[in-house]
């Protein structure tokens, strides 16, 4: 039986409207699999007039016959984890028999916040831009060995405690050198076994109900979180994320195999924003501006303004290439319906010279200077549109010239919140 899986990820630095996608694709899926991250990444969805802010779970949920996986890639805060479930509790979203939690996932316990937290204070202006949610250290002690797992939530009481309070001695037992908060052994064993009281129930093999669903032949979305340039390798280093947003990395993080993928949906904005410091070579504050005030681009976790800047052809071009996209979905295009003129980055300006790749370095990208493609915009809505011919001429003009210059095919366009603001190309 063919695989028919598809990876879904971000063709930039997060925030690409992954989610709303997701949501849109799911209404043909069995499985949704979260492959990496924590609750420092947020998904968006609005159906109707209910929205939806998804930080763990992922977003296949919000469909009522569609089974969900918390993958071992990913990093769990047990406590977020709960109070995400009871809020879908409450709505009425079903999660008990639908969701599954990897064994294999690590904990994010309150030690890792203190240590996230402290560390960007003395960055100072060197900062990351982090959430402060514990995503980087959790990681850390996953490298070097000595990370808590979801499984061990279903060790007895007291053994479970034994290792949370090893844990947090050794934290506190730097904490007072390294500048981040000592944290309470006591409160952390009790926070930590509250959630794994209810947390039980949703443990599973990850590896193990990935492969049946792969073998049965169940149609299946993995979910990536951030965006492909803030992946640990291929992003831009050091204002990154802890973990693998590429395709690669969402086989790691579900333990589905390369050759099971038969479809790879990288989804990016109209435009370009992300969070936190790093390079930006398109990034403008005029177009901020105007974001900002129609309400747009803040982040669903942290509520931050994102910062905005014009589409950048030569940072997707690499990230096309990076994850093997058999099709783009290009969200927020509406944003751009009032503008006159809409530049395209085409290449960048490094000392004296123009160049059709990203440097490696973060130092030389941030000396880069954007070299300019300028296009007609519309200057009409496109929010009512329900197929490519409704489009206004020079919005399409505008999606294919960008469609040609990063090398994949268009496949589905957004053009709006809801459900039904999103269609496929042709």
């Amino acid at each position: 039986m063919k695989p028919r899986v598809t990876i879904v990820l971000g063709l930039q630095w997060g925030d690409e409207g992954k989610g709303k996608i997701l949501d849109v694709m799911a209404a043909e899926a069995d499985w949704v699999l979260r492959a990496q991250g924590g609750n420092n990444a947020g998904h968006t969805v609005e159906i109707g007039k209910e929205k939806y802010v998804l930080h763990l779970v992922p977003s296949g949920i919000l469909r009522s016959d569609v089974s969900c996986l918390i993958a071992g890639g990913a990093v769990v805060d047990p406590t977020g984890l709960v109070k995400e479930i009871e809020g879908l509790t409450k709505r009425r979203i079903r999660t008990r028999g639908r969701l599954h939690l990897a064994a294999q996932a690590h904990l994010v316990l309150p030690h890792h916040r203190a240590v996230d937290q402290g560390s960007e204070k003395r960055r100072g202006h060197g900062k990351i831009g982090t959430t402060g949610r514990g995503i980087g250290p959790a990681y850390s002690d996953k490298a070097a060995r000595i990370g808590l797992r979801a499984g061990e939530l279903a060790l007895p009481a007291k053994e479970l405690g034994r290792r949370i309070r090893e844990r947090v001695a050794a934290h506190n037992h730097a904490a007072t050198s390294q500048g981040w908060e000592k944290i309470s052994a006591t409160r952390t064993i009790r926070e930590i076994g509250q959630a794994a009281r209810i947390l039980r129930p949703y443990l599973a093999d990850g590896v193990m109900l990935a492969h049946q669903a792969v073998a049965s032949g169940k149609r299946i979305l993995i979910e990536g979180a951030q965006g492909t340039f803030l992946d640990v390798d291929h992003g831009t280093y050091p204002f990154v994320t802890s973990s693998h947003c590429t395709a690669g990395g969402a086989c790691t993080g579900t333990g589905v195999p390369p050759t099971a993928i038969h479809r790879v949906v990288g989804v990016l904005k109209a435009y370009t924003t992300r969070v936190g410091g790093g390079p930006f070579v398109t990034e403008d504050g005029t177009l901020g501006h105007l974001l900002h005030g129609m309400g747009r681009e803040f982040g669903s976790t942290t509520g931050r303004a994102r910062r905005c800047g014009w589409f950048d052809a030569v940072l997707v071009r690499r990230a096309v290439q990076l994850n093997g996209v058999t099709e783009m979905a290009i969200t927020n295009l509406d944003g751009l319906d009032g503008l006159e003129k809409i530049p395209v980055c085409v290449g960048y300006r490094l000392n004296g010279k123009i160049f059709k790749e990203p440097p490696v370095e973060a130092s030389a990208w941030a000396k880069c200077r954007p070299v300019y493609r300028v296009f007609e915009g519309w200057c009409e809505p496109t929010t009512e549109a329900r197929h490519w011919k409704q489009l206004p001429r020079k919005a399409r003009t505008y999606l294919s010239a960008i469609a040609e210059m990063v090398g994949a095919p268009l496949g589905i366009i957004s053009v709006g919140a809801g459900r039904d603001q999103t269609f496929r190309h042709g």
